[in-house]
């Protein structure tokens, strides 16, 4: 489960930007949403050249490319130019279907995008590596779970709590309104004598 340059694990938590190919694009994707999982924030996924620029220009989250062989050249080159000179700059995954060689061999993946990726690549077709993340996946899914339902109970019994009526409380919410007064006369302050 060795992988060229950073471990599968680390790229999940670094801001390292990355190739990722084999697998189907579910397991792809799934990869990606653990990533931004991880940062806290949302993913964005483009599937068309027209969405790529905009989704560049964001300075964090977490950029899903499910196929970038769907993309022409033109398109993989502002990917290239976004990691080569953008500073704040989102987690770029660029998904690959098939393995990246062969992407590289049909010429549907830019030659300079794949160099600058080579250090941070994950095959999702290594031995043994799916079942790692579908563990992985399984677990985190178990652990929302049980932070969701500790988050409602606690809610729960926040509710409860304020409707329970305490001896010696007060049950009042709304102040007691004054009764109207009786209308007096209108004097005029500042009269002539």
């Amino acid at each position: 489960m060795a992988l060229r340059g950073y471990r599968e694990e680390d790229l999940v938590s670094n801001r390292a930007s990355l190739l990722i190919h084999g697998g189907t694009e579910d397991e792809r994707r799934a990869w990606a949403e653990e990533a931004a999982l991880h940062f806290g924030v949302p993913l964005t996924e483009v599937r068309q050249a027209a969405e790529l620029a905009g989704a560049l220009r964001q300075p964090n989250g977490v950029l899903f490319i499910a196929d970038v062989a769907k993309l022409q050249l033109d398109a993989q080159g502002l990917i290239l130019r976004c990691l080569q000179m953008q500073e704040e700059r989102p987690k770029v995954v660029v998904g690959v279907s098939g393995t990246a060689s062969a992407a590289l061999g049909r010429g549907t993946l830019r030659e300079d995008l794949h160099y600058r990726l080579h250090q941070a690549q994950v095959d999702l077709q290594t031995d043994g590596l799916r079942d790692v993340l579908k563990r992985r996946w399984a677990q985190q899914a178990e652990q929302l779970a049980e932070r969701t339902a500790a988050l409602k109970a606690a809610e729960e019994r926040e509710r409860a709590a304020a409707v329970a009526r305490r001896p010696g409380s007060v049950t009042r919410t709304v102040p007691k309104r004054k009764a109207p007064s009786t209308p007096r006369k209108s004097a005029t302050r500042n009269a002539v004598r």
